[in-house]
């Protein structure tokens, strides 16, 4: 199962603190909210710390189906 990232593009604020912690995972689409591009283009502590960095605690992640972040 591995990995899974969920964002709430209601919270999401666009700061970009995520694609800051894990480029290449995270970016900003065209109205400035993130999205996931491809979550396995950082280990797992760079998406936590993403995840955790972000201001409005838009990101979860699981792991096989349990919240890491």
């Amino acid at each position: 199962m591995g990995l899974e990232i969920q964002i709430d593009r209601e919270t999401c604020m666009g700061s970009g603190n995520c694609s800051f912690w894990a480029p290449g995972v995270f970016d900003l689409d065209d109205d400035g909210i993130a999205i996931v591009l491809d979550v396995d283009a950082a280990p797992k502590e760079k998406i936590v710390l993403a995840a955790q960095g972000c201001p409005t605690q838009a990101i979860t992640v699981l792991e096989d189906g349990e919240k890491i972040a």
